[in-house]
């Protein structure tokens, strides 16, 4: 892959490069900084003139194509000698990340997050703080850098709730745990115990198991040994009398299977060195965490350490998140300050509905929103919290959301001594269109109930015709939990769970079972019988599959018409081609962007364009439709002509359609006379061609017998 490309010069560059000194010449464009000026009118520190324009590709965006920016948090300082040399070093990627862009213009935004906590961006754009001045962001929170930079984890988590757990101390081991919960995966299992003299477990039915750790976290593993890969104990605390030596014994060791990591919470450190005992003993890492504003970055150290054995061992598995709802805005626009109220209630619900179930601790909680929901106080202790990624509402961009997954793979250090000793570097990673993968399997090719859909290894739908993840009210809102729905909630009729169960076990095979389709937004039904043909896609997590349905699609026209008769009859006014489908890939190279499929498709049959990539049979079939369909437009020209013989009719629009995508459409009245505005355009989703569906009128034609008529009456009209 081409990330793989990137990720190898990059360890070349910073295992064999000079380290950084005050005389080495080098360029650090902060993200926040570009284009700002101080009282005087000269160029801010770390900021400098920043070529910025905006970029079509890039949702309009004022962008940088030929440079990169950093952005580092805001509760990082800019100039540590560990950001400014990584800085130094990464600086060689704006070649890597051009050369990329060059070679695959459909590629979006590229990047590099540091285990140092810079983020490299490609292409360059400008940052803005949210209204405190505050930019929130920290790559190594992003679920893409943990999936990359870790194995799937079994974590169980011990929490003291003893009597000296009150107060500060209770409300940043709460924080604590929620932190550690925001690092776990659908690939992770985990469980939560408090214990003071006894045990006692979040929920009773997860006593000796471990849980999924899913956003429902509804998914019990049956075996209780969770993923069997990485295994921790995350022991939070106030203090360890003993350093339970002969527990570990008898237990963990000579193996050490379960790292230890433990938390020491407040300022207090008489029992720091039996914490920081168990920690060595068993391969983990100890950390004291005295304030809320430390946890995030004390949590974070864990990860550090489970990623030592893919360092060592070399292991650049790439990885895909799932899929997740956004508008192809770079990661700098993903934390917007726009978040609803209810938003960050849900949040804070998410982050101490695990702690709030112990009676010990629900009884110590208050909690307080301020400054519009923004600002949260727990027990009298205030702190800022972000709007998470997946939760963002503010999503009013010009192309709006869409399906994406991010692809990411670590970064290691070549050189031998950090080799070693497990050094992580970073994580490079970009993100990608779902509808990219989807484009291999043309919908003309599919039928008029036929649909491609893939989902990931945990059963979760990564896209799917009837994954409808927004809500339908038009404000763009995402449904709870939508990235989680598993196939079995759309392909209900699958009782036995066969076909789910073969995909996510990677199979290559058929199944077929008779189906109810429904149409017009649930209010008719289509009874059908699918076959379903399925197997894993190479190099990822994901599964795809295809359904085809009985009686359609068996048979095709193809005929023979002149390029120059079917160009005459293609460009008429009349007729237009499927929006979503791809006739010509005119992403590929800058200068085709701009084109029409009509215009593109001239310019590949005329030979002028020898780089345009194009579906020649495609082409072929629409060439012929358009000249078989010809004569309708004469038809309707004459009807048109001969008001006499309609205008007592009451007919205002006719139209048609092929399985090429191709439409034919004639008005009969002024469109500002047409009953239903929206019939035939953009806003009917279901009365045109789109990536995933042919229109409902098709459709339902396509289901009567041959020779008769399809009457539909709108619902509210009486």
């Amino acid at each position: 892959m081409r990330e793989h490309i990137g990720v190898e010069r990059m360890e070349v560059m910073e295992g064999g490069g000079e380290p950084y000194s005050q005389c080495t010449m080098y360029e650090y464009f902060n993200a926040v900084l570009i284009n700002e000026v101080d009282d005087v009118g000269n160029s801010v520190e770390l900021g400098g003139e920043f070529i910025l324009q905006p970029n079509d590709h890039f949702n309009n965006l004022s962008v940088n194509l030929s440079l990169s920016v950093v952005q580092v948090p805001t509760n990082m300082y800019n100039k540590d000698s560990a950001i400014v040399n990584g800085v130094y070093w990464s600086e060689a990627l704006n070649k890597v990340f051009v050369d990329n862009f060059e070679r695959d213009p459909s590629l979006i935004w590229q990047y590099f997050g540091s285990a140092k906590g810079f983020f490299r961006q490609y292409p360059g754009i400008k940052w803005k703080p949210d209204e405190h001045g505050v930019i929130a962001f920290d790559c190594r929170n992003r679920k893409w850098y943990i999936q990359a930079a870790t194995s799937p984890k079994d974590v169980v988590i011990l929490v003291d709730v003893s009597g000296s757990m009150k107060g500060l101390r209770l409300t940043i081991a709460r924080q604590t745990v929620s932190s550690i919960l925001d690092t776990l995966g659908d690939d992770d299992f985990f469980n939560i115990i408090a214990y003071n003299e006894e045990l006692h477990y979040v929920e009773p039915c997860l006593n000796g198991t471990l849980v999924q750790a899913d956003v429902t976290n509804k998914d019990f593993n049956e075996t209780g040994r969770g993923s069997e890969c990485s295994q921790a104990i995350m022991l939070v605390t106030d203090g360890a009398v003993d350093t339970y030596d002969a527990i570990f014994a008898k237990y963990n060791w000579p193996d050490r299977k379960v790292r230890i990591f433990p938390y020491l919470i407040g300022r207090e450190s008489a029992f720091a060195d039996n914490l920081k005992w168990m920690a060595c003993a068993n391969k983990g890492y100890f950390t004291q965490i005295s304030t809320l504003a430390d946890v995030q970055e004390n949590v974070m150290e864990y990860l550090h350490v489970l990623s030592r054995p893919k360092v060592i061992d070399q292991e650049h598995d790439t990885v895909w998140t799932e899929a997740y709802i956004d508008n192809t805005l770079p990661q700098a626009q993903k934390l917007l300050p726009g978040c609803e109220e209810r938003t960050y209630i849900s949040f804070i619900h998410h982050s101490l509905a695990h702690l709030a179930l112990f009676p010990t601790l629900s009884d110590e909680l208050t909690l307080e929103l301020r400054d519009g929901g923004r600002e949260v106080v727990v027990n009298g202790v205030g702190a800022i919290f972000e709007c998470r990624e997946g939760e963002r509402t503010n999503m009013d961009d010009g192309q709006g959301p869409v399906l994406m997954t991010t692809v990411a793979m670590p970064v290691f250090s070549t050189k031998n001594e950090t080799r070693n000793r497990g050094i992580l570097l970073g994580v490079v990673g970009t993100d990608v269109p779902v509808s990219e993968l989807l484009k291999t399997i043309p919908k003309y090719k599919l039928g008029i109930h036929g649909y491609a859909f893939a989902i990931t290894n945990n059963g979760y739908i990564l896209t799917h015709p009837d994954l409808r993840p927004l809500y339908g009210d038009g404000k763009k809102r995402r449904k709870p939990n939508y990235s989680s729905v598993d196939l079995s909630e759309v392909e209900w009729e699958d009782k036995d769970d066969t076909l789910r169960n073969a995909m996510v076990n990677r199979k290559t095979g058929t199944f077929s079972m008779e189906v109810k389709k429904s149409v017009d937004k649930g209010k008719r039904v289509l009874v059908l019988h699918n076959d379903y043909y399925y197997t894993d896609i190479k190099g990822t997590p994901f599964s795809l599959g295809v359904a085809l349905s009985r009686g359609h699609g068996k048979y095709f026209f193809r005929g023979n018409v002149t390029v120059e008769e079917g160009f005459h009859d293609l460009e008429h006014p009349d007729v237009a081609l499927a929006d979503e489908w791809t006739y010509c890939n005119t992403d590929e190279h800058p200068e085709h962007r701009y084109l029409s499929q009509i215009e593109a498709i001239k310019l590949y049959l005329n030979g002028h364009e020898p780089h345009l990539q194009c579906d020649k049979e495609l082409i072929q079939e629409v060439l012929f439709d358009a000249v078989v369909t010809a004569p309708l437009e004469a038809y309707w020209t004459s009807l048109v002509l001969n008001k006499s013989e309609n205008s007592d009719k009451g007919v205002e629009i006719a139209y048609l359609g092929t399985r090429t995508g191709l439409s034919r459409i004639n008005l009969f009245v002024v469109p500002d006379e047409l009953t239903n505005q929206d019939f035939l355009t953009a806003e009917d989703k279901e009365g045109v061609f789109n990536a995933d569906h042919f229109p409902l009128w098709y459709k339902r034609a396509a289901e009567q017998v041959p020779g008769t008529f399809v009457y539909s009456l709108t619902f509210n009209s009486g």
